[in-house]
């Protein structure tokens, strides 16, 4: 067994170990990165020959938290991991978007990179997952333009933190996750307090040192493993004689039409697909045979060349806006009577109908990973359903692109929204339904996210808007950036930036590099015309409504809350939760109970849309709480809790209950005590009693009754 561990120091001295030749070596590549003591197995495998009629990289990027890392059992019935979370696809999302551009184009072999969390302590994993990964194929034969690694960075008291801890990531103003080789950029994302641009790319640039390093560290591997040697392969066939026919006759009639600026894509396509169909019309059957394999994948490369070659050099844009214009606008609130808020946000052909839905405690949802368990207020869920795009394909369940677009639209918006529970009391839950998409969905949601909780009344800090910039590049360095870009733009661009922010600064981001890197040059300048295009769409935002509303819908729940000692909340409970659902069963609300981190008081808060109800469930509360002392020959009224052979017991005070023995029901002789009264009737009963063995007060409702007369006897003789 020939095991090679290689060290490197974290800037706060923390040590980073990679090591392999121990475990999994029937992979092509596979390591154990360890940090502290959270380790890493990231393994690499890719199929030796491809597929026949693939012509793309068929990756796959698995990441999974074992519960046993953190010494947990897994919950549900099987007691076993299942489907992954959240959490793990959004950090697979992290790892396959810095890995991608890096394969080569003509490299189609199915590429499986899997990295399983095996221990873990404060260290977060999702920071090493793709330095595992990049070290994988780094000792493995597969092609690879590596190595490529990741870094979170976060900042504490304007200090830059190098892969915070979870416990240091809750003191920072930043956490951004970048990805890079030793000499560029290859991915951004992450959220911020409201960040400026300038320090923003300060964020990047100082996590690029530490990546140099990692990325250092990982040749020495290569070296040391001599895997420097790459496998030879052949996936693709070309035909340059049929490439140089189409480019002659296709090439000056693509960029014909991307000159025109045609506003509508399926215009476009048609337009664009009319030219491949007239060069197939010239060919012979013989010559069609023989080109069909080349066609379409030499089309399309001519074509994307063309248009790149508009835009780049002529500045027009295939729907005739200049580079830095964005698409019209228009958005619309209160759109749905029965949600607690709602906006339609339009820009272009992208539409997002998004719903504000507000509820109370019990409505957070619950996080509970392998590594973390927590609860959050604020959750952001994001459909992208087939018609959008005009397409007819079956459901398959929420994709990992629909997981990863509401998870950025979510960042962006959780900075403004007010945490303090007298401002905002809800849990809140938007939900984005995309129903049109030529362009950045993801930020159509950011902006009818802002909209619908502004509509809903929720007073949040300041309203956000997002955009999506692009990139035209050439091998001379020239490059274009294109703000607010269409689906066709990011597909034939090298650049995908996601910017979000308030008036005040950034709060989100996310950025896709499709080349292999990005200059600070050309990232400063794409943050900037973002900050001037965020502003526009802003200002587009803000006519249709200018501030929050100042009331939340009339059929929103409403919430109030009240402070106990903590030493009450048993009593509010009751045994076995008998006094809390009862009172939520007569009132009409929903009640939680939260004990606050001083120990000695907790929150009840108290959730209704009938303010009625609200008001009693409080009041009765308090009178848990807050006991009046019960009397002894007072009168008082309370319902029946329920009925025994020998009387009733009813509610004297919320907490406290008497019985009132059948004898002391009626003045008459009473059979059975549902002859007088039943289950849940409201009665007056006067206290005559206290037994101070059995701790019951004794009850009497025939004594509060007219007595009747008695009768008086009749002698024969007056007979």
């Amino acid at each position: 067994m020939n095991v090679i561990n290689k060290k490197m120091t974290l800037p706060d001295g923390r040590e980073i170990s990679i090591e392999t030749g121990k475990l999994a070596k029937q992979a092509d590549g596979s390591i154990v990165l360890r940090l502290g003591d959270t380790m890493l197995l990231a393994t690499a495998v890719s199929a030796k020959e491809a597929k026949d009629g693939v012509d793309f990289m068929p990756l796959t990027v698995d990441y999974r938290e074992k519960y046993a890392a953190a010494g947990k059992f897994p919950g549900g019935f099987f007691k076993r991991e299942a489907r992954p979370s959240e959490y793990e696809i959004l950090t697979m999302r992290l790892v396959d978007r810095a890995l991608r551009p890096l394969f080569p184009e003509d490299y189609h072999a199915d590429t499986q990179v899997m990295i399983q969390l095996l221990s873990s302590d404060d260290n977060m994993a999702d920071a090493l997952a793709c330095f595992a990964a990049s070290a994988a194929l780094a000792v493995s034969d597969i092609p690879f333009a590596g190595p490529v690694s990741e870094v979170r960075i976060g900042r504490i008291d304007g200090n830059w933190v190098i892969n915070p801890t979870y416990s240091q990531l809750t003191e920072s103003d930043i956490d951004m996750v970048i990805a890079g080789t030793e000499d560029t950029i290859v991915m951004v994302e992450g959220e911020m307090n409201e960040i400026s641009e300038q320090e923003m790319v300060e964020a990047i640039k100082t996590a690029h040192e530490t990546i140099k390093l990692q990325c250092a560290l990982m040749k020495e591997l290569t070296a040391a493993t001599g895997k420097e040697t790459k496998r030879e392969y052949s996936h693709e066939d070309h035909n340059e004689e049929v490439e140089k026919a189409i480019r002659a006759f296709a090439y000056d009639k693509c960029a014909a039409v991307a000159r025109e600026g045609y506003a509508n894509k399926e215009q476009r396509a048609e337009l664009f697909g009319a030219i491949k169909e007239e060069y197939i019309a010239t060919l012979t059957e013989e010559q069609l045979e023989e080109q069909k394999p080349f066609i379409s994948v030499y089309y399309k490369k001519v074509q994307k060349e063309a248009v790149r070659s508009v835009i780049l050099n002529e500045k027009k844009r295939l729907d005739g806006r200049a580079t830095d214009e964005i698409r019209p606008i228009w958005s619309e609130v209160d759109y749905l009577p029965s949600t607690h808020g709602s906006a339609i946000f339009t820009r272009g052909e992208t539409q997002s109908l998004t719903t504000l839905t507000l509820g109370g405690k019990m409505d957070e949802q619950t996080i509970d990973g392998a590594v973390e368990e927590r609860t959050q207020r604020f959750t952001l869920h994001y459909n992208f359903p087939p018609f959008s795009t005009g397409e007819a394909r079956p459901l398959r369940g929420t994709s990992r692109r629909e997981v990863g677009h509401g998870n950025l639209a979510q960042r962006a918006l959780k900075k403004v929204v007010p945490t303090d529970p007298e401002v905002n009391p809800y849990t809140i839950r938007l939900v984005s339904e995309i129903l049109e998409s030529n362009g950045s969905s993801s930020m159509a949601t950011v902006c009818a996210g802002t909209l619908a909780m502004m509509d809903g009344g929720i007073q949040i800090s300041a309203p956000v808007s997002g955009i999506a910039m692009g990139l035209i590049t050439d091998e001379t360095g020239n490059f274009t950036v294109l703000s607010d870009i269409l689906g066709d733009e990011d597909h034939l661009g090298d650049m995908d930036f996601k910017v979000t922010g308030t008036p005040k600064g950034i709060t989100a981001c996310q950025m896709d590099i499709k080349v292999q890197g990005l200059s600070f040059d050309v990232l400063t300048q794409a943050l900037m015309q973002a900050k001037d295009g965020r502003a526009h769409i802003l200002n587009e935002m803000l006519k249709t409504i200018d501030k929050p509303n100042t009331d939340y819908k009339a059929h929103t729940p409403r919430i109030k809350s009240i402070v106990i000692p903590a030493d009450k909340i048993g009593a509010v409970i009751g045994s076995g939760g008998k006094v809390i659902q009862e009172l939520q069963a007569e009132t009409g609300t929903t009640i939680t109970i939260d004990e606050n981190s001083d120990g000695k008081t907790a929150e009840v808060a108290v959730l209704s849309t009938n303010a009625e109800g609200m008001e009693e469930a409080l009041r009765k509360i308090d009178l848990i709480v807050n006991p009046p002392q019960v009397e002894v020959g007072e009168t008082y009224e309370g319902a029946v809790k329920s009925i025994k052979d020998f009387g009733c017991f009813v509610e004297i005070l919320p907490g406290t209950d008497g019985l009132i023995h059948i004898s002391e029901l009626d003045w008459a002789k009473t059979e059975k005590v549902e002859d007088v009264v039943n289950m849940g009737d409201i009665i007056k009963f006067k206290v005559t009693g206290f037994d101070p063995k059995k701790r019951k007060y004794k009850l009497s409702r025939k004594v509060l009754l007219p007595k009747p007369e008695k009768k008086e006897e009749t002698t024969n003789a007056e007979s």
